[in-house]
């Protein structure tokens, strides 16, 4: 009735243990709410990982550090503390297709579930699909009410492709929402000096790289790409 699954799926192991190391009833009491509170962090994680689509298989335990010298692992590392949503910082990650960016993108967003916070992640062109489709079933102002709060948003191949006038001003609504309270993590294959060409005015673009740009870290990936390991290698006839 109270809930408290972690315990009764581990209450038969803990009377056990208790009964064969002659445990004291504080000590025991303790294991099992430990039980409880681990049970309920890993459901939330869980969820936050569900809600944030980010699935499981793409985070730093996975990463081939070693394939891309470029990147400067101790940064990775340090950022991977998520102090930066702390700190209301951004990142880029800019660099060739298939040098690690959304990996290492998602990695970081895997370790802000871990910390219990709320992520969201967009490619570039599934964020404006989505905002079109919301507004077009009156649900626009709470999909905007979610990009504005989740602790931090990822939106991957930034710059993919040019936007229109009704797009660009609803970026630029989620990326002044956002500044200087929430973090925002974009990946790109563009430089940033080509960022500006992708919004029909350049007044509202102006204003977008200039929030964007202001507190982010850049960090810029080269080399070839992974995916060229993974191929399957031709044979001599």
């Amino acid at each position: 009735n109270l809930k408290l699954s972690g315990m009764l799926q581990n209450l038969d192991v803990r009377l056990m243990e208790a009964e064969q190391h002659d445990l004291a009833y504080t000590e025991f009491l303790s294991m099992m709410l430990t039980d409880e509170l681990e049970t309920r962090t890993a459901r939330k994680i869980s969820r936050l990982l569900h809600a944030a689509g980010l699935g499981t298989d793409k985070t730093l335990e996975t990463f081939d550090f070693a394939f891309n010298p470029s990147i400067n692992t101790k940064l990775i590392r340090a950022l991977a503390s998520c102090r930066f949503i702390e700190r209301s910082e951004g990142i880029f990650l800019l660099g060739p297709t298939g040098t690690g960016k959304t990996h290492l993108a998602k990695a970081l967003a895997h370790q802000a579930c871990r910390r219990m916070l709320s992520v969201g992640f967009y490619s570039f062109h599934q964020l404006f699909a989505e905002l079109a489709m919301a507004d077009l079933q009156n649900r626009l102002s709470r999909m905007m009410k979610r990009l504005l709060h989740v602790d931090l948003l990822v939106i991957d191949d930034f710059g993919f492709k040019t936007i229109d006038q009704q797009s660009a001003e609803r970026f630029y609504a989620i990326v002044d929402g956002r500044f200087g309270r929430k973090s925002i993590i974009l990946t790109s294959n563009r430089a940033i000096t080509d960022w500006g060409g992708l919004f029909p005015d350049p007044i509202i673009a102006n204003a977008i790289m200039d929030r964007l740009a202001h507190t982010s870290h850049q960090i810029i990936i080269k080399g070839q790409s992974y995916r060229k390991k993974l191929a399957p290698k031709s044979e001599d006839a």
